[in-house]
């Protein structure tokens, strides 16, 4: 048997990782800004959430939800502490996509609608609800279609007022992430986020906060869309939640009453999961990573715009989109090939930088040098 190839693969094997450092099996080194898609939050290997996982998995490693697992209410109380929603409830589940189903879902549940609107160059996952919420058609498969979910114009505040005034009563959800990152890191502005609060107060719909991939501590604030001052009804995590262990959940907020048979999941919330969660919320407290993010997030969109080669620098600490012109879309590529730096990429000419929470100045310093070595060359 062979693998099913859906990605385009760098022709790369890493073997080992520290901090924000790899290695492949001939030893060379990299320097990872890209974290696996900003699933390392604390670093490779961070000595604490090794040791962690060591000492849980030496206990047991898992067991279904048909028992108690007090690890889960432990990490549960973590999570509100470090992120401030001490009032909501978690469900635990085992990545992105899962969470936002799950959230659609139960947005569906709690007000008996089926409309949900999300928006332009949106990315929500690839299961069956959250991939049609998902502007990409290349990947909706036909029995993922339906008419239940309407695309509106990201930040357009007069397309969303005018959507709810013809359909509004019939609105379940409305789902968007604070900080697009397929969508080329195009962040919803602050007055289009409060927007959204007040209308779905008003029309009884959900405001689910898809903090995926921008969340957890990414841009300095916990979840991405805290900068609006707004409170979601639902927050939806994963990538940076397990620092590489499969892992997601939904922050519910505590207007939603649970009942059995409403969600569920088998691996959710499992022991090795929760460890890898509890660590991860640890380390995040303990070395002031969300301080960390923004400082030296905004230490880079500083000098970034000073490069004349660049045309635009968007995002908000450790989630920065560089925007180059077309002619310079191999630049991405040669950063790895001639640098040895991981980067991501929105479209090639748009460079993600979606690095560890703890990077530092220095490493910040060593990706520019490079940066203007690639753009000069």
């Amino acid at each position: 048997m062979d693998l099913f190839n859906v990605y385009p693969i760098n022709p790369i094997n890493i073997v080992r990782a520290e901090g924000s450092t790899v290695w492949d099996s001939q030893g060379n080194e990299y320097l990872d800004l890209y974290g696996g898609h900003a699933v390392i939050s604390i670093g490779h290997t961070h000595p604490h959430y090794v040791e962690a996982l060591t000492s849980q998995l030496n206990r047991i490693g898992f067991y279904s939800n048909s028992v108690e697992i007090p690890i889960q209410k432990q990490f549960a109380q973590l999570l509100g502490e470090v992120s401030g929603k001490e009032a909501y409830t978690l469900f635990l589940c085992n990545s992105g996509a899962e969470a936002n189903e799950n959230a659609l879902k139960l947005a569906s549940f709690h007000n008996k609608r089926k409309k949900v609107i999300a928006f332009t160059k949106a990315f929500h996952g690839r299961t069956s609800l959250a991939v049609a919420a998902t502007d990409n058609r290349n990947i909706v498969a036909p029995v993922n279609e339906t008419d239940n979910v309407s695309f509106l114009p990201f930040n357009d505040e007069e397309a969303l007022t005018r959507a709810f005034e013809e359909y509004g009563h019939l609105v379940s959800s409305v789902i968007i992430e604070g900080i697009q990152g397929v969508g080329g890191i195009r962040e919803a502005s602050v007055s289009f986020l409060r927007l959204i609060r007040r209308l779905c107060d008003q029309y009884g719909a959900v405001f689910i906060a898809d903090s995926v991939q921008c969340g957890y501590g990414r841009t300095g604030n916990f979840f991405s869309h805290d900068y609006a001052g707004v409170d979601a009804d639902i927050y939806t995590m994963a990538k940076g939640m397990g620092n590489g262990f499969p892992i997601g959940g939904i922050a519910i907020s505590p207007t939603f009453q649970a009942s059995f048979g409403m969600l569920g999941t088998t691996f959710g919330g499992n022991h090795l999961a929760c460890a890898a969660g509890i660590a991860v919320l640890d380390v995040i407290k303990q070395e002031n990573l969300l301080d960390n993010a923004k400082a030296v997030g905004e230490y880079l969109i500083q000098e970034l715009n000073k490069f004349e080669r660049v045309l635009e620098v968007r995002g908000r600490g450790l989630m920065i989109g560089i925007e180059l012109p077309e002619e310079l879309g191999s630049v991405k590529k040669d950063l790895l090939v001639k640098n040895r730096i991981f980067t991501g990429e929105a479209k090639p000419n748009v460079i993600r930088i979606l690095p560890a929470l703890n990077i530092t100045k220095e490493i910040a310093d060593r990706f520019l040098t490079a940066l203007d070595e690639r753009l000069k060359g």
